[in-house]
């Protein structure tokens, strides 16, 4: 197995109820936008805007691209779309900035503990940090499955 593979397989043992992965298809990347936008503040001006969310989504990206180059090119656009609007909110009144920061965050992990209560196991980063980082991943590698992408992953990922 590639380490795309073993990430997304060991990822995948804490989903196997569809109920839980559909849950994670909604939930993900509302924590996904919710993480960027609130670490949109403070802006940094050196020449261009500069936010420690940018500073993630680089070192993110990183991680996505080593473990794939096609997968982590969606993801890195994924987060450049993400710190686009997270720089827009950062603009905004702080209720505003920090209210659709929260409220995503809250509602997003709301979700993911419903699908969880479904699946009746614990979330995965309980036993491994790593998998807030492929958790993302996983909700890109589902739907690209949903689409008849990339059956060679999804065919590695479930045996």
């Amino acid at each position: 197995m590639t380490p795309l593979e073993r990430n997304l397989a060991a990822y995948g043992e804490y989903h196997q109820d569809r109920r839980n992965v559909a849950t994670h298809l909604v939930g993900i990347p509302m924590i996904f936008l919710a993480v960027v936008v609130l670490l949109s503040r403070p802006v940094w001006d050196v020449g261009l805007p500069l936010t420690p969310a940018m500073l993630l989504a680089l070192g993110a990206g990183l991680f996505y691209v080593r473990l794939d180059l096609r997968f982590g090119a969606v993801m890195a656009l994924l987060l450049a779309l993400c710190c686009g609007a997270g720089l827009e909110l950062s603009a905004r009144d702080t209720a505003i900035w920090l209210g659709w920061g929260a409220g995503l965050f809250l509602t997003g992990w709301v979700i993911q503990f419903i699908g969880h209560a479904f699946e009746g196991r614990k979330p995965a980063f309980l036993d491994d940090l790593r998998s807030l980082l492929v958790g993302p991943l996983f909700v890109v590698a589902e739907l690209a499955f949903l689409l008849g992408l990339r059956r060679e992953v999804q065919a590695a990922i479930r045996h």
